[in-house]
This record gives structure tokens, sequence and C-alpha cells, in this order.
């Protein structure tokens, strides 16, 4: 009989209903069988009927239940010796080679990571063989599972490239029609204001700085609308592509269109409320100085307009990044304005940094790739213009219309790349934080035709 050290024998115990010292009936070996009583009158320490082979007892000193194993008296020549007791600690250590035979390593090697969980060929264990989980399931641009960064600004690229003949189609459309509105904007009503030498006197009065800066602003602002319209826009239309370009299908500038049609005045709505909020929360901060220089104080009402637009301006960078998944929401989900300003104030809850962040990250490589593009078509137009390339480098370039159409065109070429990567990355983001905290990759995974989300096998039922 061969038992395993530390393992208590589940046989005849003196606990069983039996002092120690009682004895009952023998057995054939001589022991004291607990299944008969012990015949009355008989004292406890003599045998019973059957004769008892000397020198075979009970020892009046048992060992602990959980220490005592059958006798297995002296090992016979050639044979192992049993293993000593365990020590304190896991349990009964493994025989050599692990518990999976004769170099099976597994859990008999060392740690968890020998070269197998059985025998030979088997599984390898956690670390070895197994290399952490299985890879998530790719059918389109992006695997579905929660992104990194450059996973989101890699997906935006691939979609762009992948789809360019529909991406090529809606981005060109918007940025001509965004351009166009740019110099009529920069040509008809602010060509007076950028032209302002108040800025650059020295002899200005506090008021002449004052509405200098105004107009200044005043122009930035109008050309930000225009650019914000036009990405907005380019992201709505975009967002059709970029979500069947998950997926791993295709889809043309009609279909996008389809797709789009029923959500344009929502989403014209939804653009038109961000905007005003974002003015409403810049007049807001400078209120407070202009009513000072209003009132006779010129100088302290500036810096306290300036100060106020600081403050208006982190208020409403806090607002854009809370709202940025709106336009996405309100397209995919169907929604109303109301419900896609919450659901996206609800994915950016507790990841604002995270999303500000990487819409940062994009807005910089974006500005970064336009920039390389739109200057030298600066150049060139300046150099068509009437004050020429010095008159660029001095900012006394005349905004006529040659040098705006030579611009314009480098513009609209730096917007074929801006639109496509600020588009995806929105929509990535969106379908990022849903899968982090709705799952969304399951759904994906399953209108994708993904039969084992885990290993990306597409589904063979129809």
């Amino acid at each position: 009989m061969k038992d395993t050290p530390g393992w208590a024998s589940p046989g005849s115990a003196p606990s069983d209903g039996q002092e120690t010292g009682a004895s009952g009936p023998a057995d054939a070996a001589g022991r004291p069988d607990p299944a008969q009583p012990a015949q009355p009158g008989q004292p406890a320490d003599q045998p019973g009927t059957q004769p008892q082979s000397p020198g075979v007892k009970w020892s009046k000193e048992q060992p602990p239940p959980g220490q005592w194993s059958a006798p297995t008296g002296a090992p016979a020549p050639g044979q192992t010796p049993p293993p000593p007791p365990p020590g304190p600690g896991r349990g009964t250590p493994p025989p050599p080679g692990g518990y999976g035979g004769p170099g099976g390593g597994g859990w008999g090697g060392p740690g968890y990571g020998g070269p197998g969980y059985g025998g030979p060929g088997g599984y390898g264990a956690w670390g070895g063989g197994w290399g952490g989980p299985p890879p998530a399931a790719k059918p389109g641009v992006i695997p579905l599972r929660p992104l990194g960064v450059g996973e989101i600004l890699d997906g935006a690229v691939s979609m762009m490239r992948t789809h360019w003949r529909t991406v090529l189609g809606i981005s060109l459309v918007v940025a001509v029609i965004t351009e166009i509105m740019t110099i009529l904007v920069q040509r008809l009503a602010l060509q007076n204001t950028i032209g302002s030498d108040a800025l650059d006197d020295p002899n200005a009065s506090p008021r002449e700085l004052f509405r200098a800066m105004g107009d200044a602003l005043l122009g930035s602002g109008v050309l930000f609308v225009v650019s914000l319209v036009g990405t907005v826009l380019a992201t709505a239309l975009l967002t059709t592509v970029t979500s069947r370009a998950v997926l791993g299908r295709q889809v043309t500038v009609r279909e996008a269109w389809r797709d789009a049609r029923p959500q344009v005045l929502r989403l014209a709505g939804l653009i038109l409320l961000l905007l005003l909020i974002g003015i409403g929360v810049l007049a807001a901060g400078m209120l407070p100085g202009i009513l000072v220089a209003a009132s006779g104080s010129p100088v302290g009402g500036t810096a306290l307009a300036v100060l106020g637009a600081l403050a208006g301006g982190v208020v409403a960078v806090w607002l854009a990044v809370r709202f940025s998944l709106a336009s996405p929401a309100l397209m995919l989900e169907k929604q109303g304005i109301k419900k896609a300003m919450t659901r996206s104030a609800k994915l950016v809850r507790g990841s604002w940094w995270r999303v500000f962040g990487i819409q940062l990250l994009a807005a910089l490589i974006v500005g970064i790739i336009s920039a390389i593009i739109v200057i030298p078509f600066s150049l060139i137009a300046a150099a068509f213009s009437d004050g020429g390339l010095s008159g660029l480098l001095d900012g006394a370039t005349d905004l006529g219309w040659t040098y705006l159409i030579i611009s314009g065109i480098g513009s609209v070429i730096g917007s074929l790349i801006k639109f496509p990567i600020s588009a995806g990355v929105t929509v990535l983001l969106y379908i990022d934080q849903r899968i982090r905290r709705e799952a969304l990759d399951l759904e994906l995974a399953r209108a994708a035709g993904i039969q084992d989300p885990g290993s990306g096998t597409p589904a063979t039922g129809g």
C-alpha cells in the first residue's frame, strides 16, 4: 500500500466509537474488528473468542489523526523508500519532471512557466506557451478592444488610406465650401480690420489699442468659427465612413450622405448651440472689462478684459472637450441635440484629460502637416501680390484676390488631410470610450460577423 505523505487514511481509527484501550473481536490479521461488538463479560483488554496472534496489537499511544498513515513496514529490496513528509508550504512536492510525466514540466517545473502544462507537447503555463490573452478581432482599421493613443491615430490614417475615394470626395467638397467662405469673409469684411496699424503705433491712445485688439479678436474669431464649422461638418459626414471602416466595409459618398441626411438639421442645431455656448462664455468673461473701459478707465478695463478672456477661454476649452463627442453620438445613435450632449458628457466623464490630450495631439499633428503644405503656397501667393515677399515678412501684404485664391488652394489641399484625421480621431475616440464603458466591442464583433471575438474567426452560419 502506497500512501501520499500527509494524507489521512479513512480506515478504522480508535475514534470510531471506541476508546483507545477497548477492543472487540479480532479480524483475520489479529486486530480488533470494529464491526463486531465486544462480548459481554469480557475484559476490555482481553481478546475475544477468536485467538489473536501474539505481538500484534494496537498501540495505546496513537498519533494525531492528521498524521496517521497505514504501516507499510520495511521497504522491499530494490524498492524506493517513501518520500519524507512535506514541510510547511503548499503541500506535497511534485515528482521529478512535474505532474505531467517525464519531461512534462508544467506545475513541476520552476514556477508556473515550465515548458508544458501536461505531458510532452502540452500547453505551456502562464508566461510560457500561452503568451497572454488571445489577440482581439480586427475586421477593419482598429482592433475591437480598448484602444491606445497610437492605435487611434493609426486607425484614422488607415481609414483615410483604405477608403480614399469616399474620404477625398467628402473632404474636397467641405474644404472648397469652407475656403470660399473664408476668402469672402477676409476680402469683403476683414480687409480694413486686419490692416489696422494701431497695434504697431507706439503713440496710439488706449482707446485705439482697445478697439484694434477687439477688431483683431473679432476677425480671428470669425475665421475660427468658419474653420470650426467646416471641421464639424466634415466630422459628421465622415462618421459613417469611419464606422463602416471599423467593421471592414466599404461605403460610397451617396451612402454616407443618405445615412447623414436625416440628422443634418439636428447637427446644424448642435453646431449652432455649441458656438453660442462658447461665444457666451467668452463674452461673459470679457464683460466686466468692457464695462470698466466704457466707464472711463480704458487701461484697467483692457487688462480686466484680457484676464476675463483668458478665464473664459479656459472654461470654453473645458466645455469643448466635454461635448467633443456629441457630433458622433448624434450621428451614430440618431439622438437629439440634448441627448447627444448628455451622451458626450457621460462618455468624457472621468477621462477628460485623456480625451483632451488625444485631441490636442491630433490637432498638433494636423497643424504641422497643414503648415508644411500651406506655407509654400503662401510664399507663392505673396510673390504674386503687390507687396511681394518683403511685404509678407513685414505683415503688410495686401489681401487681394490673387493672394487669397493661391493661398486658398494650399488651404484646400491641407484640409484634405486635416478633415479626415480630425474626423477619424473624434469618431474613434467615441468608439473607444463606448468600448471601455459599455462593451461596444461585442456589438461591433457581432455586426462584423465575427463568430469568436477572441480569435477573429468569421461567422459561417447564415
